[in-house]
């Protein structure tokens, strides 16, 4: 009976020496970093990388692009006031009816006397 447990005992050992060597061999080619997932986690692990890199670059990117919007939306609201400040001076210019109108229009004439001042001329005939 003895010998019987013993060689149980030795083809049980044999037998799980074998499935670890199955196991051993399937664990290595799950891990190779050519064709197994190892190399799927290390293409992963680079992509990471990649993205975290860029991220930083187009957060970098916005910030400048949004302190630089900005600027341009102050100096576009300061803009757009001294452009409402000159129309609404416009409103107190004549309309150009009026000003043709008042250049067409002869000046009526005034009771009492119109002086009127030539301009001096020296002896050579010169106007000063």
């Amino acid at each position: 009976m003895d010998l019987i447990a013993d060689i149980l005992l030795v083809a049980g050992a044999l037998g799980a020496g074998f499935y670890c060597y199955i196991l051993a061999r399937r664990l290595s080619r799950f891990n190779d970093l050519e064709t197994g997932v190892g190399g799927a986690v290390a293409v992963l692990s680079a992509q990471v990388d990649d993205l975290t890199r860029t991220l930083h670059a187009a957060q970098t990117t916005a910030s400048d692009s949004t302190q630089s919007l900005d600027g341009l939306t102050e100096r576009a609201e300061s803009v757009a006031k001294r452009l409402e400040l000159l129309v609404a001076s416009m409103h107190d210019l004549p309309g150009e009816e009026q000003s043709r109108n008042a250049a067409t229009m002869t000046p009526a004439p005034r009771d009492g006397p119109v002086f009127h001042r030539h301009p001096q001329s020296d002896d050579a005939g010169r106007v000063s």
